[in-house]
């Protein structure tokens, strides 16, 4: 792909997805958004075999996805086949996209994969686990109605197959994403007693974001006693 995948793009556009900084993406982004033609193949560099490419690749495509999802939402199955994929990088990309394309999930596509994608809070892979605990929250306020299962899946962490230390590192990015949906949440003492769970957890920064949960939601004094 990158040899032929190279002359569509032009040799600007590749310069500058080449580049390891990915300082004038944004430049690449408008491209991509008034072409068809770019804009695929650099749907196909997801799966370039060179990093950085795929990376800059990456960044455009969820930048995308992010402010004009639309446009990227007819390519949903492409990024449903990158999250059953072997390469942890492929389901990263895919766990995040998809995230971003609930916005405009007219379909309720989202619905039919809710088991396949939260089932990768287990995934082999941590980074993986933590995009996805991460892009939850999103998730939720995209579709209120699956909101509660959401919160059942998060709550199952302690259930997977990470080590220890690991999971409480997921932890804080679950922690983050039950605060953004906190207040839609039905039965709001399971939170609590979740996070405060956490406030003694070997992850220094998942006990700074249970304290500041709790301090804002109540429950908890500065001094990081319950009250």
């Amino acid at each position: 792909m990158e040899n032929e995948g190279s002359k569509k793009l032009g040799i600007d556009i590749n310069k500058i997805l080449n580049e390891k900084k990915g300082e004038h993406l944004d430049q690449v982004i408008k491209k991509a958004v008034a072409d068809e033609m770019i804009l695929t193949e650099i749907l196909k560099g997801l799966k370039s075999k060179d990093e950085t490419f795929r990376y800059n690749c990456f960044k455009v495509l969820f930048q995308i996805s992010k402010a004009q999802p639309l446009l990227l939402y007819p390519e949903w199955e492409y990024f449903l086949d990158l999250l059953s994929s072997p390469n942890s990088y492929h389901r990263m990309s895919a766990i995040n996209i998809l995230s971003n394309l609930t916005q405009v999930d007219i379909e309720k596509k989202f619905d039919l994969i809710f088991e396949q994608y939260f089932h990768h809070l287990n995934d082999e892979s941590m980074i993986v686990a933590r995009y996805l605990a991460t892009s939850a929250g999103k998730i939720a306020r995209a579709k209120p109605y699956l909101q509660n299962k959401i919160v059942e899946k998060l709550l199952e962490i302690d259930g997977t197959h990470h080590e220890e230390g690991r999971k409480d590192l997921i932890k804080h990015d679950i922690i983050q994403s039950l605060s953004e949906i906190f207040e839609g949440i039905i039965g709001k003492e399971r939170i609590f007693n979740f996070v405060e769970k956490q406030v003694d957890c070997s992850s220094p920064k998942t006990r700074k974001a249970a304290k500041e949960f709790l301090s804002h939601k109540g429950g908890y004094d500065d001094q990081g006693s319950c009250y």
